[in-house]
């Protein structure tokens, strides 16, 4: 089975043999994961029966029945904690990831690590995480086709990191550190992104805080970019 750029990078991140794959889908990452012998077991759930039966499908064709379980069921509400050491949840946005943590956090707190891959409001995910003690322990920016996703792991500490500045729940510091190959490309996005709300934002009193934002935003994604 071959895996797309963003789906083979999730699975690169797995080092423990017993996973769950919450919002599985088609189940392609446990089955690609089973066939090559990097797990030994896997839990697969899914919210609606169609893509469930569609991950029975593939698994039936594998001949892999002996090493999973398929539940049908919201988010996490589905494991109990220490039934796996890792949790995959991939292609959500970043608000309902959150919701899905924050609902059963005894689970999550023993689970070894979190491979998160939101669609959308990484922000409020990276925000979230941080402020609830989670630590973020590697990042990586993945390019398919024309868009740049975003791949946080983390794991649940009694130790809140404070975060000194709020750019850094846009911008992941882990990316920083290791200078991700994509990171200027990810920052120009950004930054593109901030000029074309500007472009459309009315010259008026209303507007005059959310602009001195934005360009505050910009100035800083900037400086970051000058750093890589």
């Amino acid at each position: 089975m071959k895996l797309t750029n963003r789906l083979l990078e999730i699975a690169n991140l797995i080092t423990s043999r017993k996973i769950a794959d919450i919002g599985t889908d088609h189940g392609y990452i446990p089955t690609y994961l089973l066939e090559n012998n990097k797990i030994d077991f896997a839990i697969l759930s899914d919210v609606n029966k169609g893509p469930l039966e569609n991950a029975r499908k593939e698994i039936r064709n594998k001949k892999l029945e002996n090493k999973v379980n398929l539940r049908l069921g919201s988010g996490i509400d589905i494991l109990e904690p220490f039934e796996v050491d890792e949790i995959i949840i991939a292609g959500m946005g970043g608000i309902l990831i959150s919701d899905i943590i924050e609902n059963k956090k005894e689970v999550v707190k023993s689970a070894k690590k979190l491979i998160l891959q939101p669609m959308q409001a990484q922000f409020e995910l990276r925000k979230y995480l941080l402020n609830n003690n989670f630590e973020i322990i590697d990042e990586i920016l993945v390019k398919e086709d024309f868009r740049i996703y975003e791949i946080i792991v983390a794991k649940y500490t009694e130790d809140k990191k404070e975060i000194v500045d709020e750019i850094y729940y846009e911008v992941g510091e882990k990316l920083i550190e290791k200078k991700d190959v994509l990171l200027n490309e990810f920052i120009d996005k950004k930054i593109y992104s901030y000029n074309n709300i500007l472009n459309k934002i009315k010259d008026n009193d209303k507007m005059k805080e959310k602009v001195i934002n934005i360009k505050n935003n910009i100035y800083k994604l900037q400086k970051l970019k000058i750093e890589v």
